[in-house]
């Protein structure tokens, strides 16, 4: 039986409207993040200190920025998405001048992880913004475009972030994420109205945090997937924090090169979420999920196999290219199985589901720094371990066969 979601009545128009505006905020998180990756080696030198310093850095905003969708989440369940969305916007776009501004590495940091917390409002609103409007296998679609930013970004960012060295330093990129953050708050705050349905003096009206947050974590499918989604998150993380040195530095391609690799992943991103959002109409999410995350083993088995072996350059960059293809066919399967049941309290799904990938990533991906990056070995060992347990939390907390079928 189908049911009828105010997103069912969109014009055309309007619909890629919502897309690209909400596409714009759940970008602006990946972007924040990632931007300025290919100017790690350029940081070390300018203030002096070792790569694990700099790394920090990038876990700061991590942190921030999956704590700070702890937050914007349960705030716009009680208030609306609007005003959140604004408020922390308008964080990022001041954190993101006093980056650019920073006279040492503890001040970047400290501005580092306000960008993080600013820009957790537009990943966490947009998602809940969809739940607000669409249901089931329309559900699948629209998230399937917002995973599809989310997954493309973090591989894209750096490719801009190079480009963007051509012409500017470091300073310069943060400057272009202000700008980005003052587009993504214009645009949203011209364009897109309030969608959490209004809600009069009752029960649900009156819930508290702790009540959503209940409701969310006594759903033994929604812990599940929320943790293999951040196993999955971090182990592509781990990749997106190494690489600039290992492929920089241990490889010696140009940051222009290092960028043209990560486009064609990227490619990886696009083919994967695209087909996945097709296959729902034939076959359960969770079953995409059981597939992904075996080859996802396969492959970083391969890598960590393909360094103790020699193979050299090829043999870690085809295997990691089936592991990011894999992330891209998983994101918005993950997405539709945590929000599919948890309209009531969506924002609050969506900031648990970012916290966990924003959050576990900050927290497991310094691991590899500290491991050392001569080599891909810690990578792809950090990557597998990522894996085995995300696939783990698939069969035996999940359990596949017990997920509830969608609604057309």
């Amino acid at each position: 039986m189908s049911v009828s979601h105010p997103g069912d009545s969109l014009t055309r128009p309007k619909r890629i409207l919502y897309i690209v505006v909400l596409g714009a905020l759940v970008g602006l998180g990946p972007f924040t993040i990632d931007l300025y990756l290919p100017a790690f080696p350029a940081l070390t030198e300018d203030f002096g200190v070792g790569d694990a310093v700099i790394q920090l850095t990038l876990t700061g905003t991590t942190i921030g920025f999956g704590l700070g969708q702890l937050f914007v989440g349960p705030w716009s369940d009680r208030v609306g998405r609007r005003i959140p969305l604004l408020v922390a916007t308008g964080l990022h776009i001041v954190a993101s001048l006093g980056a650019a501004l920073s006279p040492d590495v503890v001040v970047l940091g400290g501005f580092r992880v306000l960008q993080g917390i600013g820009a957790a409002g537009g990943g966490v609103v947009a998602m809940a913004m969809v739940r607000d409007m669409f249901g089931g296998r329309p559900l699948v679609r629209m998230l399937s475009r917002l995973a599809l930013v989310t997954s493309l970004a973090p591989i894209l960012a750096p490719v801009i972030g190079s480009q963007l060295l051509r012409i500017t330093d470091w300073r310069g990129i943060f400057y272009v994420l202000a700008a980005y953050g003052l587009f993504v708050l214009l645009a949203a705050g011209l364009s897109i109205g309030e969608t959490m349905p209004a809600r009069g003096p009752d029960a649900e009206a009156r819930r508290t945090v702790g009540e959503r947050y209940r409701a969310l974590f006594t759903d033994r499918i929604f812990v599940g997937i929320a943790l293999l989604g951040g196993m999955m998150f971090s182990g592509l993380f781990s990749y997106l924090s190494a690489s600039p040195f290992l492929f920089q530095e241990v490889f010696d391609l140009s940051p222009q090169e290092f960028g043209l690799l990560f486009g064609i992943n990227s490619v990886g991103i696009l083919v994967g979420n695209q087909t996945a959002s097709r296959l729902t109409k034939v076959v359960g999410p969770q079953w995409i999920l059981a597939c992904t995350t075996a080859v996802q083993v396969l492959s970083s088995a391969a890598i960590v196999i393909g360094v103790l072996l020699g193979f050299g350059f090829v043999g870690i960059v085809i295997p990691l290219f089936l592991f990011i293809l894999c992330c891209g066919f998983a994101f918005p399967c993950i997405q539709v199985i945590a929000l599919a049941h948890h309209g009531k309290e969506a924002g609050t799904a969506a900031s648990i589901l970012g916290a966990a990938n924003f959050g576990l990533a900050g927290l497991i991906s310094p691991v590899v720094g500290a491991l050392g990056i001569s080599s891909a070995l810690p990578m792809g060992s950090v990557m597998l371990a990522t894996a085995l347990i995300g696939t783990a939390s698939l069969w035996f907390i999940v359990r596949p066969r017990t997920v509830p079928a969608l609604e057309d």
